[in-house]
């Protein structure tokens, strides 16, 4: 069993900064990837960045070159850095942890972000 807390969300103006936060707890030693998806309303769920316990990371093309997502083994916590930050970014934003590469087993209780123009 793996429990997920995220905090960082809020609203911020097109052009600002966000910093999400996410921390596990219980049996993190199973876990290899960590990241989080989105949900806008109406809108598909979709991966906006993950990162596994070696550091290999994938980003979903809407935010390459904006956000950054780093991990801290040790804190067992991950962090997505949102730069450049636009109103479609706008959604709520749930951490995940995955006991691979490819599936979601673990989720945050999401935060929402909004990005005001």
């Amino acid at each position: 069993q793996v429990q997920l807390v995220e905090s960082g969300g809020g609203l911020v103006q097109a052009g600002g900064s966000l910093r999400l936060s996410c921390a596990a707890s219980g049996s993190t030693f199973s876990i290899n990837a960590m990241g989080w998806y989105r949900q806008a309303p109406g809108k598909q769920r979709e991966l906006v960045a993950k990162i596994s316990s070696g550091g290999d990371i994938n980003y979903a093309d809407s935010v390459k070159g904006r956000f950054t997502i780093s991990r801290d083994n040790a804190k067992n916590t991950v962090y997505l850095q949102m730069n450049s930050l636009k109103p479609e970014d706008t959604a709520i934003y749930y951490c995940y942890a995955g006991r691979n590469w490819y599936d979601p087993h673990y989720w945050g209780q999401g935060t929402q972000v909004t990005v005001s123009s």
